[in-house]
């Protein structure tokens, strides 16, 4: 029990990591609290969102994991997920969808959300 216990735990990891269509399902797998930022370099409220991510990764390392899917460049999963608008962050737990945010709200919103799930 004890090594299913460890192996479950979430790193500390202080930055949001890169999700791809090739690595999605490996990397929701992998941690048990991932909050996944979809998002495009042409976007403007995805780079105002950004540095509320890298707060919150930091923030959070050690308890949840944080991640960027780029849109433009995983459509799969994009689609799989139903991704209408962008900045767009899934909250996945256990490798399963269990919240989503949409748009730029206030880190502290962020931060509920992220909380309900932790």
């Amino acid at each position: 029990m004890r090594e299913l216990k460890e192996e479950m735990s979430t790193p500390r990891i202080d930055k949001p990591i890169v999700v791809s269509d090739r690595n999605f399902d490996q990397t929701t797998k992998s941690y048990p609290l991932l909050v996944v930022d979809c998002w495009a370099a042409w976007c403007a409220p995805c780079r105002a969102i950004a540095p509320i991510v890298d707060e919150l990764a930091k923030e959070y390392s050690g308890k949840v994991v944080f991640g960027k899917l780029n849109v433009d460049e995983n459509p799969e999963t994009t689609q799989r997920f139903g991704v209408m608008a962008i900045p767009t962050l899934l909250v996945m737990k256990d490798g399963q969808e269990v919240d989503r945010v949409v748009g730029v709200i206030p880190k502290n919103r962020i931060e509920a959300k992220v909380n309900a799930y932790a």
